[in-house]
């Protein structure tokens, strides 16, 4: 028999020790995994027999509280009658893993249970990322199999009313904390289901947060408030994940709480503080492909509501010239965001989309539409080292030559990037005194002229680089 060196290949046994003989090795982590199978079958069982015994009417009648504590008091009696012997921390975590999976959304419960992280991304039923920081990173949890998370993504859709299945293999929808959800599965998914969870902040960011995380300026924040007092209609641009909707909400904050304002959204995500706030919400088409309720049905539906503001969480078909017309016929103030990566591109895309939508208009007599129909353009972006900043703050000001005329008020400039991958720049005006502000003015919102002044030789208001942004 040839002699083996001890651990030739710097083998490791199951508790990280090396080991002097690779058999043992190769023998620790077999046990290690069969221990693991072990544990998910009981998993399973534990679960199938308490779902059986549950009753699940009289359990919703409970405090979530409560609810749970009746949910582990029976799985540790289930547990008790089953053979295998298990040690405190299996216990324990087999005990969490049933309440999650009967509670909450299975092994997704504990990445939904930490605030830091902005999306959960589920690739495969083994491959799940999350984005902490405007970072992707994977993470260790996984589901059991493509039915498992099959199951979770079931439980999401059923509680807002929506199916999924292969005859409507996509679906948007929401969780009770207002996270926004899609999920696509086979034969559309080739890998398996695939689900991505944008999370909504339990703690609404406010102007002062986006200002102290580099967002945007003191300054800018002022004349944002501004303009929303003055009834300013605004279109918030930028690309996914840019922070349209989190500004929009902020936005929304500054409305005087004397006025009523109607939201149009896909999935409900606003959160208005106002009292006086009626939520709209689509509807898919049903089994037979009938009902489908769209965003221009409510919008046509919203003008016969009387509000004073019209809110649409996004635009991106027909609704738009419903938009529009309602923006420039009495319902000043009005808002709503577009996907696109500048302020001009924004108007591009919103003659695209009338274009698309078979409407009969006359290219002059479009544009025409927008520019008397929109008054401000804020474009967010996402930066490559994953902070969400607004980098361009621009007026519509009419039409020039056939094209709609747009000045910038506000600029970010990149400057590069630092040894830790940050962005570089500063927030700087561009010296043009905008033409809304004689509005904000007799509005009762002044916006002091200094603003609106470019950065000086000497520093001056906007001379001083951020040390961050």
């Amino acid at each position: 028999m040839a002699w083996i060196p001890n651990n030739p290949k710097g083998l490791e046994s199951s508790n990280g020790v090396q080991s002097a003989n690779p058999d043992l090795a190769l023998s620790a982590r077999r046990s290690a995994t069969d221990r693991e199978n072990r544990l998910h079958e009981l998993k399973n069982r534990v679960h199938r027999r308490l779902v059986e015994r549950l009753n699940v009417a009289q359990l919703e009648t409970l405090e979530a509280s409560r609810m749970a504590e009746e949910i582990r008091r029976a799985v540790l009696m289930l547990l008790e009658e089953e053979p295998i012997p298990l040690n405190l921390e299996e216990r324990a975590n087999l005990v969490q893993e049933l309440e999650f999976e009967v509670l909450g959304l299975g092994p997704l419960e504990t990445l939904m249970r930490d605030p830091t992280i902005s999306d959960i991304l589920v690739n495969r039923s083994d491959l799940i990322y999350i984005e902490r920081a405007g970072r992707l990173e994977r993470t260790e949890v996984r589901f059991r199999d493509n039915a498992h998370l099959m199951r979770i993504i079931n439980k999401i859709v059923s509680n807002v009313g929506r199916r999924i299945d292969e005859s409507s293999p996509m679906v948007d929808a929401r969780l009770q904390d207002g996270s926004r959800v899609n999920a696509i599965i086979p034969p559309l998914a080739l890998d398996g289901p695939m689900l991505s969870i944008r999370r909504f902040a339990v703690q609404r960011p406010t102007l002062e947060d986006l200002i102290s995380k580099g967002s945007l300026t003191a300054e800018i924040g002022e004349v944002l408030k501004a303009i929303v007092k003055a009834r300013l209609s605004i279109l918030i641009s930028g690309g996914t994940g840019a922070g349209k909707t989190t500004l929009l909400n902020i936005l929304s904050g500054f409305i005087p709480a004397t006025e009523r304002i109607i939201t149009i959204e896909d999935s409900a995500e606003l959160q208005l503080q106002q009292e006086h706030v009626c939520r709209l919400e689509t509807r898919p088409a049903n089994v037979e492909g009938k009902g489908e309720i769209t965003a221009r049905d409510l919008v046509r539906n919203s003008l016969r509501m009387r509000p004073d503001r019209i809110i649409v969480g996004e635009v991106r078909g027909a609704e738009v010239m419903d938009m529009l017309q309602a923006m420039n016929t009495g319902h000043e103030g009005s808002m709503t965001t577009v996907h696109a990566n500048s302020p001009r591109e924004a108007l591009i895309r919103l003659e695209t989309m009338i274009s698309l939508s078979g409407f009969n208009i006359m290219e002059k007599a479009m544009r025409q539409l927008i520019s008397s129909s929109l008054n401000v353009i804020i474009q967010a972006a996402r930066q490559s080292d994953g902070t969400r900043r607004v980098t361009h703050l621009a007026e519509v000001t009419g039409m020039e030559s056939g094209v709609i005329s747009l000045q910038d008020i506000f600029v970010f400039e990149r400057q590069g990037v630092d040894d830790s991958g940050r962005v570089l720049g500063q927030f700087k005006a561009t010296g043009v005194r905008p033409r809304f502000a004689e509005r904000c003015k007799i509005f009762g919102v002044p916006i002091p002229d200094d603003i609106f002044a470019p950065p000086s030789a000497t520093g001056g208001l906007w001379g001083k680089p951020s040390k961050r942004w």
